[in-house]
């Protein structure tokens, strides 16, 4: 299979294709750089190099949820979420038209605080409309206002976080620490086994942070190219970082209407 896409990348209108294992063990279903490649069909030999390498983080639930808890960092976690329990922050979880509007409310904040556009509502839409009771949006609120929020998806034994935003002005309330307590209780109750609180750059040390002190699990992935990592070079990342200057101070209404036609180069 990896011959042929790397032979469609040879000969038809694709620049590169990417093999994204979840393992370290599944990378290398071919040979790299270090070594020469299988042949393709016509005996052109193949090979890919090492594209991109992301952290990957996931919290076994087959444990107690007190064993869960005690498994969290005591200060940035554990202390997180009595407070928040003190400051009477209220968990709501849903998939209605309201939880998501209040949900992507906070993603836009979120973003905006990156630099970068929102995906697109109708994203969410379409998300809520295709997984049905297999998406959860879940809240924490402060006196009826959402403060933090995240979206998850469940795929057998396993829950899926796939979104996340918060209000700035509220982290001191400690909201997304009892938000994923909140939803890791919950998604016990309902038998799942395992939270995959998803991958994260190398170079984002506070959300790696955040997982390491939720007591995830790390893993490296590594992802690769064939024939080599994706085309972009300078002038991709010189149009990125100027992207999110501007975008920081568009008002809600272009920067929304930015992510709908830009979402796809850079969601």
């Amino acid at each position: 299979m990896v011959g042929f896409l790397a032979d469609e990348v040879t000969r038809g209108p694709w620049r590169s294709f990417e093999v994204r294992p979840r393992t370290e063990n599944g990378g290398r279903p071919f040979r790299t750089d270090d070594g020469p490649g299988p042949a393709q069909d016509g005996g052109r030999p193949f090979r890919a190099a090492e594209s991109r390498r992301f952290m990957l983080h996931t919290l076994d639930l087959r444990r107690p949820a007190d064993a869960v808890f005690k498994g969290f960092h005591p200060s940035s976690t554990q202390r997180a979420i009595r407070r928040a329990e003190r400051e009477g922050l209220e968990y709501d979880a849903g998939r209605s038209g309201s939880h998501l509007d209040d949900f992507f409310g906070l993603l836009r904040l979120t973003r905006r605080r990156h630099g970068l556009p929102p995906q697109p509502l109708e994203w969410f839409r379409q998300l809520l409309a295709s997984f049905g009771d297999r998406l959860t949006i879940h809240l924490a609120r402060h006196e009826g206002a959402a403060v933090a929020g995240i979206l998850t998806l469940t795929c057998g034994n396993t829950m899926v976080y796939k979104y996340g935003g918060s209000d700035a002005a509220h982290h001191a309330r400690g909201g997304m620490p009892f938000l994923f307590w909140q939803a890791i209780q919950d998604a016990q109750r309902q038998g799942i086994e395992q939270l995959d609180l998803g991958r994260s750059d190398l170079d984002q040390d506070g959300l790696i942070a955040f997982k390491d002190h939720l007591g995830a699990t790390r893993s490296e992935l590594t992802y690769y190219g064939i024939p080599g990592p994706p085309v972009g070079g300078s002038r991709a990342g010189a149009f990125s970082r100027a992207a999110r200057r501007l975008v920081a101070h568009l008002p809600d209404a272009a920067l929304d209407f930015t992510g709908r036609v830009l979402y796809r180069h850079l969601g």
